[in-house]
């Protein structure tokens, strides 16, 4: 057996959530409660599990694959993983039955019974990654807006769960804001996603605006690129507003952590800006800068 095989269950948490440095929002940050950032980070594991497992992004060696119980000849097959992975989470939501095998879903379990959290949002991001598998391309923006309703919404849900402040409307709002922070890093990853045979433009918009899948393997990006992105941004950046009024209906940490949110992508969508649109050479990454300037202005209040 490898090195690899024989991996510590702590070295497989800390692969996957030592990623959290890297993404466009804060996950846990320090000013939050120990308790809320523990809880957090337990979501994320999962969150940044399943996305792995979706990705093809999953650290070679197949530990992960072995500690969900998939068998060494099955442990490239995504779909076998993710459905594996699922019956892992059912043992999560089983106090009855034996335990999960992963140790991030052993992580996840306290978390579970703390904050009494439900199946649903879990499953829906199993479900965005297995449509990863077999949808590479969304004709409509509806059809895209379905796929978020999957892949990125019930992280918000699970925020808002975790910290005790779910209501209707700000799980709508809470909505609006993940579907941008989605579409921006679709946005962002263009020429990853194609690397991957995946497109998350809608064809209808591609169309519209004159865009071939050819011009989104060029080195730059041409006018009529430039354009698409420009108007996806829009649409990105239009959600943030309506979702901002979540960061007003709650106070303390809760508040900045939520501004956070917002405010990471506004900075992304201006950075996109500043490149002119141009996100075929890499992902435009906002400073550190703009990214304490957009989240004073959400805390005021102000687009």
């Amino acid at each position: 057996m490898t090195a690899a095989g024989r991996a510590h269950p702590g070295d497989l948490e800390r692969a996957t959530l030592d990623k959290a440095a890297a993404e466009n929002f804060p996950v846990a940050p320090f000013f939050l409660p120990r308790a809320w950032r523990d809880d957090l980070m337990a979501v994320y594991g999962f969150a940044r599990l399943v996305d792995d497992i979706g990705d093809g992004d999953l650290a070679p060696g197949g530990a992960d694959a072995r500690a969900l119980g998939v068998p060494d000849g099955e442990a490239g097959d995504r779909l076998t993983l993710l459905d594996a992975l699922e019956a892992d989470l059912h043992r999560v939501f089983d106090p009855t039955g034996p335990a999960p095998r992963h140790p991030l879903l052993l992580r996840l379990e306290p978390t579970v019974r703390r904050r009494a959290l439900t199946p649903e949002p879990f499953l829906g991001l199993i479900a965005a990654n297995r449509q990863d598998q077999l949808v590479t391309r969304y004709e409509t923006y509806d059809d895209l807006l379905a796929y978020c309703e999957l892949s990125a919404n019930p992280v918000g849900r699970l925020v808002l769960a975790v910290t005790g402040t779910a209501t209707p409307e700000r799980i709508r709002r809470s909505d609006a804001i993940c579907t941008a922070l989605q579409i921006v890093e679709h946005l962002q990853d263009v020429a990853e996603d194609l690397g991957r045979d995946r497109i998350y433009l809608p064809a209808a918009d591609m169309k519209r605006f004159h865009v071939q899948e050819a011009d989104l393997a060029a080195p730059t990006a041409g006018a009529s690129v430039r354009a698409l992105v420009a108007f996806q941004a829009q649409r990105a950046l239009d959600l943030l507003d309506e979702g901002a009024p979540l960061v007003g209906s709650v106070r303390g940490r809760l508040r900045l952590l939520l501004a956070g949110f917002v405010a990471g992508g506004r900075a992304a969508v201006r950075a996109i800006a500043d490149a002119g649109h141009d996100v075929l050479p890499g992902p435009p990454k906002p400073g550190t800068l703009r990214l304490l300037r957009e989240a004073g202005t959400t805390l005021r209040g102000k687009g």
